[in-house]
């Protein structure tokens, strides 16, 4: 209301601008009235001097000066009467201001603005998100605006994912159930929801987890998470060989340079499966941290004598990088050959020795920590 009354205001002030000219009578009048006075200030001037009050010299003078006043005055109105116009002229002009200005305001409002916009109070204002506040200030700034947006699709879509990374899971399996609703289903929202209902339930695979990687699954066949966590849901379910095949379809149809390869191999290696022929591992090696020369040696070895071969070279390589820490590519070389092995603690391990080692090195430290999320570990 208060937004319309200063409008109101405007439109009052501008229509009073306009319609104060035409309301004052023109300076004809004006003129007129001082020819008047001149000419009786003449006639008094003879009476005074008639009755003695004057002598003729001043009578004389002042003729003269009211003289050269009254036709300066009889001057300026003959210029000022074309000015005044006409009535009809002035009431038209007047009608036009009075219903014109409000009528093409109202009409240019409604076409270029927002009448429906609600309010916008300065407090209000002052809570807009700003992108070097907590993370946890904007998102309940971000809750708060979908409390009264409930239907923003986008909103709960950007939402979602954040929730899960605060290990708010609950909440992240309500926005991303919205984010669905109002924003469409896909592969990649189902596939985040099972995650993260199996975040509410602990890391287990439960039902309805598994039944939304089923969704995804159903949406995109080719979707790595729903397709790990399915396996995931076959290996806790005790069926390790339906885990193996599946795990095993991943590594053989995804690109050879997926983030999610190192995981699936670990897994695959846990669950007793084994590499799918003419696979790659990341980096281009079929096992982890293998150079050319040595993965041609390889070929004609029994299984057992490669993977002590490669565990060997595995623990020489931890032991290099222990006295030369700033090998950034060694580091992820040996935290990739841990997780293909499956030993995931050790895979922490060499992650944590790595930050230390380069902490004091800002580029160092930023190229591990982006080979370490094209591992899918946080960088």
């Amino acid at each position: 209301m208060t937004l319309w009354f200063v409008f109101a205001l405007m439109t009052v002030a501008a229509i009073f601008a306009v319609l104060w000219p035409l309301s004052r009578r023109g300076r004809a009048d004006a003129g007129g009235s001082e020819v008047v006075v001149y000419r009786d200030q003449l006639a008094e001037i003879d009476r005074d001097m008639a009755a003695g009050i004057i002598g003729a010299a001043e009578a004389d003078a002042a003729r003269v000066e009211i003289s050269r006043r009254l036709l300066a005055a009889a001057d300026q109105s003959g210029r000022d009467v074309p000015v005044t116009g006409s009535i009809t002229l002035r009431r038209a002009a007047a009608v036009v201001a009075l219903v014109g200005l409000p009528v093409i305001a109202s009409s240019f409002y409604l076409a270029l603005g927002s009448p429906r916009l609600g309010d916008f109070p300065l407090a209000e204002r002052s809570r807009v998100a700003d992108a070097n506040q907590p993370l946890t200030n904007l998102v309940a700034q971000v809750e708060a605006h979908l409390e009264k947006n409930p239907t923003d699709g986008r909103g709960w879509t950007v939402l979602a994912p954040v929730l899960s990374r605060l290990g708010r899971y609950d909440d992240a399996v309500r926005a991303y159930r919205n984010a669905i609703t109002y924003a469409g289903d896909s592969a990649d929202r189902r596939a985040d929801l099972g995650e993260a209902l199996m975040g509410s339930a602990g890391g287990v695979v439960t039902a309805d987890a598994k039944a939304e990687f089923e969704r995804a699954v159903a949406l995109n066949g080719d979707d790595a998470k729903a397709n790990y966590f399915l396996g995931l849901a076959a290996e806790q379910d005790g069926r390790k060989a339906d885990a193996a095949a599946l795990w095993q379809k991943m590594l053989a149809k995804g690109p050879s340079d997926a983030p999610w390869r190192p995981l699936v191999q670990a897994a695959l290696v846990r669950v007793g499966g084994t590499v799918p022929a003419g696979v790659s591992a990341p980096g281009g090696a079929s096992a982890p941290a293998l150079p050319d020369s040595a993965m041609a040696a390889a070929k004609d070895m029994s299984e057992a004598d490669r993977s002590t071969m490669i565990k060997g070279m595995v623990d020489r390589l931890a032991t290099r990088l222990k006295t030369n820490g700033d090998d950034v590519e060694g580091w992820l070389r040996l935290v990739r050959a841990y997780l293909v092995m499956g030993e995931r603690d050790k895979a922490m391990s060499a992650l944590a020795d790595a930050r230390q080692a380069v902490a004091n090195d800002a580029d160092r430290l930023r190229q591990l920590n982006e080979g370490l999320k094209n591992l899918g570990l946080d960088g």
